[in-house]
């Protein structure tokens, strides 16, 4: 791991188009395979084939073609998921990569790697929505507890290449979402092939790619790299709408929210040069939480001792949660007392973990 992290730079310069100097591609492709983007780097290849080792050249198009054929069948099997719950009346809202299916051409479908098929439902739509995917021969895999904050369900089916994450809301947090107001509000009604399905914005898109980065999947607490994600928040910010930063900003509530999602947005703008505006990418905990990343991303042994900077924004965290998710404006005294021994005992099983598409 420590090998191919170490390749961090030379990856992000094959993803941001940069000439190819120096670069150890066995390191590259190692990290490339690690975190997913892979197929992201056919546009390197098609710009600079003369100039690559021909197996490079050689591994990188036949993981894209491959790639490309497996999110055909994706496509395939999310149109007609879909087009079941039209069947009971729900139209679902598209997230991550469903929603990269349905807003990307064909021919460009094979830059993203994607595990699952990310769809969202409304509350009083779940159990039509479980109906309909039953009656085409899925069956739930896995399921929340009943006691949960969050209502999901992963649903699977033999002949199909990925599975479906059925979710009952925006991903991360619900008080994250607070000065978002409904997620309908941000979304727009869509065609996919003989489905009807919502597509939220760019922007609120890059929102919730954020927010399940960060908090979600715990990134910010254990200083993960998402680099998949990164290439999709620039790919997002490159769409023909764009990304409307004075409207992400108007998302964000709350110090550990904005420390974040900028720490998100400054990774963006360092390692794939997106112009984000120096506002949104300046200030100290963001600044010191990328050089974490960084650390961690070349020298994998520092992930448990740099765990301290967890405290940065604990703080900010028992005060958010408490007073948003408790709907409480009174802050419980306490705030700056220790993590409890379940939790860090969780964050240290999880930073040193080997994670997916991470890094």
């Amino acid at each position: 791991m420590a090998r191919h992290s170490a390749a961090l730079t030379s990856l992000c310069n094959c993803l941001r188009g940069m000439p190819p100097v120096d670069v150890d591609w066995t390191s590259v492709i190692g990290l490339a395979n690690q975190t997913l983007t892979t197929p992201a780097l056919i546009d390197f290849v098609d710009q600079f084939e003369p100039e690559l080792p021909e197996d490079v050249c050689t591994y990188i198009r036949q993981i894209h073609r491959r790639n490309s054929l497996r999110n055909d069948r994706l496509a395939g099997q999310l149109e007609e998921a879909v087009v079941a719950m039209n069947g009971q009346g729900v139209t679902p809202v598209l997230l991550k990569g469903a929603a990269t299916l349905a807003t990307t051409p064909k021919e460009r479908r094979g830059v993203r790697l994607m595990c699952d098929l990310d769809i969202m439902v409304m509350p009083d739509e779940t159990e039509r929505a479980v109906a309909a995917l039953g009656a085409i021969g899925y069956g739930i895999h896995d399921q929340a507890p009943p006691e949960g904050e969050r209502w999901h369900v992963d649903l699977d089916r033999s002949r199909d290449v990925g599975t479906i994450d059925l979710q009952g809301a925006a991903p991360g947090p619900a008080y994250l979402y607070h000065s978002s107001g409904h997620a309908l509000n941000h979304c727009v009604p869509a065609l996919l092939g003989r489905a009807s399905v919502y597509i939220p914005t760019p922007t609120y898109r890059a929102l919730m790619l954020i927010i399940h980065d960060q908090f979600q999947d715990y990134g910010y607490w254990l200083g993960d790299l998402d680099l998949r994600h990164l290439v999709e928040l620039r790919d997002l910010n490159n769409s023909v709408e764009g990304l409307d930063w004075k409207e992400l900003a108007s998302h964000v509530s709350g110090e550990l929210m904005k420390n974040a999602v900028e720490t998100q947005l400054l990774a963006l703008a360092a390692l794939l040069g997106v112009e984000v505006p120096y506002s949104m990418r300046s200030r100290l905990i963001p600044r010191l939480q990328f050089m974490r990343q960084l650390m961690q991303a070349r020298f994998p042994s520092t992930r448990v001792p740099l765990l301290a900077m967890t405290f940065l924004d604990l703080r900010n965290y028992r005060k958010e949660a408490v007073t948003r998710y408790k709907q409480t404006s009174v802050c419980r005294p306490g705030l700056w007392s220790m993590p409890r021994a379940a939790t860090l005992q969780f964050l240290l099983r999880t930073a040193i973990a080997v994670r997916v598409g991470k890094v």
